[in-house]
């Protein structure tokens, strides 16, 4: 079978790393046809937005995407290119697995976790603006539909990884009718999952906790803000952004990128890495159904970074982007 699949490569080191992770992805043998669009800054001048319409397009037709990341300008300029993303397809879920790697410099062991974020609304939905010339305003928006919809996709995500836990992060003590209304949501969802503990904790104590034995827990399920904040954390336990994956899935489309950013000032250099890329790679082909696949890329990801000899300088090795994804292809073809 060949699959039509949207490749954007994203701005500064995103154009490297996907193509890394394309090489890699295509060694495994699954058959893609790539579906190459432009979007973010490049594509601004002559489109007058870092998202035009032919992107969105591409993925309403192929239904799956793999991304790199692009730059978002902080306070000013276009709005995020992932927003737009998650808003226009309507993908829901944000999916971070973060796990321990061997060979990954890190203070814990056995951590293999899940953050499961909401994606479409909370403080991210963007509606906010000034009031008068000395303040500015943003709106929380939570819905029951919104929050059943996320809260369900954490507890069926569970069951079908065979996963024993969801924790649902809030901050309902203080913001009790937006969070409290979250929490409530997931209540009631985990008394249609029995086979699945359930727990629920306030962000800042959750973060705390992260850092005191994030091996102790199996699925997060939270608000958008809070979803973002704690999985980059979480990543920096396991070793940083350059080793943890994500997806955004909707009922019927969904975009894999990596959750770090496009880091400009070390791009076209051939030093990025692109493990991160890969890794979502991984969750693309599991989410298709090439476990097999799947598994052969996510076994020599393993090994190479175990052995450390071939890794980029953030892992405390010299090799270069593409050195990296050549060692793992080697590795699969062993």
């Amino acid at each position: 079978m060949t699959y039509n699949i949207t490749l954007i490569p994203g701005d500064g080191i995103g154009p490297e790393v996907m193509e890394a992770t394309k090489e890699v992805i295509d060694a495994s043998g699954v058959e893609i046809n790539w579906e190459v669009v432009e979007a973010g800054a490049k594509v601004v001048e002559e489109y007058g937005t870092p998202l035009p319409d032919y992107v969105i397009d591409s993925i309403k037709k192929n239904k799956i995407a793999i991304k790199g990341p692009v730059t978002t300008p902080v306070g000013k300029g276009f709005r995020s290119v992932n927003v737009g993303l998650r808003q226009a397809l309507n993908l829901y879920a944000n999916v971070r697995p973060v796990k321990t790697y061997e060979g990954v410099p890190s203070r814990y062991e056995n951590v293999d976790l899940i953050i499961v974020r909401e994606n479409t609304e909370g403080l991210y939905a963007g509606i906010e603006h000034n009031v008068g010339a000395e303040a500015a305003e943003s709106i929380k928006v939570i819905t029951k539909k919104a929050s059943d919809r996320i809260v369900e996709f954490a507890f069926n995500l569970s069951e079908k990884q065979g996963r024993k836990k969801v924790t649902a992060v809030h901050k309902a003590n203080i913001m009790k009718l937006s969070d409290g209304l979250f929490l409530r949501c997931a209540r009631e969802s985990a008394e249609k999952h029995k086979s699945v503990e359930f727990s629920d904790m306030i962000v800042d104590a959750m973060s705390m906790r992260l850092v005191q034995g994030p091996e102790k827990y199996d699925v997060l399920v939270m608000p958008n803000l809070y979803g973002d904040i704690l999985s980059d954390m979480a990543s920096g336990l396991v070793g940083g952004l350059g080793v943890v994956p994500g997806a955004n899935i909707g009922d019927d489309m969904a975009v894999f990128e990596a959750v770090h950013g496009s880091a400009p000032d070390i791009a076209g250099q051939n030093i990025a890495n692109p493990t991160a890329a890969i890794l979502s790679g991984v969750m693309m082909l599991k989410h298709l159904g090439e476990y097999e696949a799947a598994k052969k890329i996510d076994n020599a990801v393993a090994e190479v970074l175990k052995e450390g000899k071939i890794v980029t300088s953030d892992l405390g090795g010299s090799a270069k982007t593409m050195e990296f994804a050549q060692e793992v292809i080697s590795k699969m073809n062993d």
